[in-house]
């Protein structure tokens, strides 16, 4: 393998570096990204649970801000909640779009790693390339071993940019679709919690006298 690796050249190095930040991005990712993590499904009920029984105080509210991304989403529209649904809507809206970027954390790079390493590959292709006929120039097609140690850079860059690039971009792929389905279900859970709000007007409890910015601070 080492000798695989010193016959490609020096653009193995990058190409290396950028394998291992795409493999520590898609062990992260796959961790933060559970939906257990992200949106439980217990969220909203116990929310609910909080309501009904009049619990819901400064104190819940920020337990369930720190409990999850959903329920950092949940907290925000119930601090607007008196304010009406519009307001509660986008105070929602608010926290989602912070949420969303949050779930979105390195995939842009994981997905440029997967677009480089193939050039990276291909500018390797194009230095053994260049030494070969390099060799042509100086010794003549006569020396098959300096021939050969040219072709052989090409082939193995190009080998290993596309051994990167190739699950990087699967699993950007699988993880944009992954982002996607789990804003999917925070907006399905916060659309719970304001619809049964609307419908059921209930007391909030000791929150009547905390204001965002209050909770917020604490």
């Amino acid at each position: 393998m080492v000798e695989i690796v010193m016959a490609g050249g020096w653009l193995m190095l990058p190409i290396i570096l950028c394998s291992i930040l795409a493999i520590a991005i898609v062990i992260e990712r796959s961790w933060s990204l559970s939906a257990n993590r992200i949106a439980p499904r217990y969220a909203v009920g116990q929310v609910w649970t909080w309501i009904k029984n009049n619990e819901l105080d400064s104190t819940r509210m920020r337990e369930l801000r720190l409990s999850s991304p959903l329920g950092q989403i949940l907290a925000a529209g119930l601090l607007h909640a008196r304010q009406g649904r519009a307001q509660m809507q986008d105070a929602i809206a608010h926290s989602a779009s912070v949420v969303i970027h949050e779930l979105e954390r390195y995939l842009s790079t994981l997905g440029t790693i997967a677009a480089i390493t193939p050039l990276l590959g291909l500018l390797g292709t194009v230095i053994g390339m260049i030494r070969v006929f390099t060799e042509i120039m100086i010794q003549g097609t006569g020396n098959a071993s300096a021939l050969a140690g040219g072709i052989s850079e090409a082939l193995i860059t190009t080998a290993a940019g596309l051994c990167v690039a190739i699950p990087s971009y699967a699993c950007h792929r699988y993880f944009i679709r992954k982002v996607d389905s789990l804003v999917l279900a925070l907006e399905q859970e916060s659309a719970k919690l304001v619809d049964a709000l609307d419908k059921v007007p209930v007391e909030l409890g000791d929150l009547k006298n905390t204001t965002p910015e209050q909770e917020q601070a604490a």
